[in-house]
C-alpha cells in the first residue's frame, strides 16, 4: 500500500518539482550541485514553495478540487517538458508525426495524470524528507539527472531521481525513476498496444474521454 501512494505521489511530485521541504544534503558533490541555477537547486527550491503552498492551503484545496487541479496544472506547465515527455513516450510511434499531434496526445496525458494523481499530493506526509545525493550530467548532452532518496521513518530509503534537461528558457523535468523504474518507459509500455491499432490523434481522444488512462501502476 506505502508503495503504491509513493508512486502516486512521487509521479506527482514530479510534475510540480514538489519534494518535501525537509531536505538532508548528502555529499560535498550535491551541496555544490544546490548552487544557484543548477537543476538540484531548482528542484529544491520549487519544494519549499509549492510544498509551502499546498499546507498553508491544505483545507481550500481540500474543499475545492477544482482549485487544486488549477495550481498543479499550472506548476506542471511551468515545470514539465511536455511535448518532450510526450515524444518519449510515443517512442517509434511518434516518427513523423506532426508538432500538433503529439501536442494533442502531450495534453491529454497531462490532463489524465493530472486527475489520477494530484490529490495525492494531499495525503502528504510531512514527515517525508528528501535527501538529494548527487547530480550528474546525461549521456550526449541529453540533460542531468538529480539523484536523490525518500526517507521515511521505520523504512528504507527509496530511491527517486528527476531526469532534467535545458530548453533554452530553463531546466525542465522530463522523466522521473521510482527505484529505477522510468515513468515514460512505463507510459511507452503501456499504450504502445493502442498506438498500434490507431493513431495519435484516436489515442489521445480516448485518453481525454477516460476510455484509457495513464496508470504508473502498471
Amino acid at each position: 500500500m506505502f508503495k503504491n501512494n509513493l508512486l502516486s505521489l512521487a509521479l506527482a511530485a514530479a510534475f510540480v518539482a514538489a519534494t518535501p521541504v525537509a531536505v538532508a544534503q548528502g555529499t560535498a558533490q550535491a551541496a555544490a550541485a544546490t548552487k544557484a541555477g543548477t537543476p538540484s537547486k531548482m528542484v529544491l527550491d520549487n519544494s519549499t514553495r509549492v510544498l509551502a503552498t499546498l499546507e498553508s492551503r491544505r483545507a481550500e484545496f481540500t474543499k475545492n478540487p477544482a482549485t487544486l487541479r488549477q495550481f498543479i496544472t499550472s506548476e506542471f506547465n511551468a515545470m514539465f517538458d511536455r511535448d518532450y515527455a510526450a515524444r518519449l513516450v510515443l517512442g517509434t510511434h511518434g516518427r513523423g508525426a506532426s508538432d500538433a499531434d503529439v501536442k494533442l496526445f502531450a495534453d491529454a496525458l497531462a490532463d489524465s495524470l493530472m486527475g489520477r494523481y494530484g490529490s495525492s499530493l494531499l495525503q502528504f506526509n510531512a514527515k517525508l524528507k528528501v535527501r538529494v545525493k548527487s547530480e550528474t550530467p546525461l549521456p550526449n548532452g541529453r540533460g542531468v539527472r538529480v539523484s536523490s532518496e525518500f526517507l521515511r521513518q521505520g523504512g528504507e530509503p527509496i530511491p527517486v531521481d528527476y531526469l532534467l534537461r535545458n530548453t533554452g528558457t530553463g531546466w525542465k523535468v522530463f522523466d522521473v525513476m521510482v527505484e529505477g523504474v522510468s515513468f515514460v518507459q512505463t507510459f511507452r509500455s503501456q499504450f504502445d498496444g493502442p498506438l498500434s491499432r490507431k493513431s495519435i490523434a484516436q489515442v489521445a481522444a480516448d485518453v481525454k474521454a477516460g476510455k484509457l488512462q495513464a496508470d504508473a501502476s502498471k
